[in-house]
């Protein structure tokens, strides 16, 4: 991990964006404290498949009746 100060990020941002490419994390830093991460994007999802739980949710027939805690409130 590289701790780099702003004013220099600035003047060397394709160097560090080489570097946060080839895996390295880079952190960003203004008056010694850290304000950016140049990391990788990497997604390890699997994109989401339409009816891929279907059959799996049920909703129970009287899922919107009032609570009987409830009954006060709604007279």
């Amino acid at each position: 991990m590289q701790h780099i100060d702003i004013v220099e990020a600035q003047a060397q941002m394709s160097q560090l964006l080489e570097v946060a490419l080839n895996g390295d994390e880079i952190i960003i830093t203004r008056d010694h404290q850290p304000v950016l991460k140049l990391t990788p994007f990497s997604s390890n999802r699997k994109p989401r498949k339409r009816g891929s739980a279907k059959g799996q949710i049920t909703i129970a027939p009287d899922f919107d009746q009032p609570l009987e805690e409830f009954q006060e409130y709604m007279e």
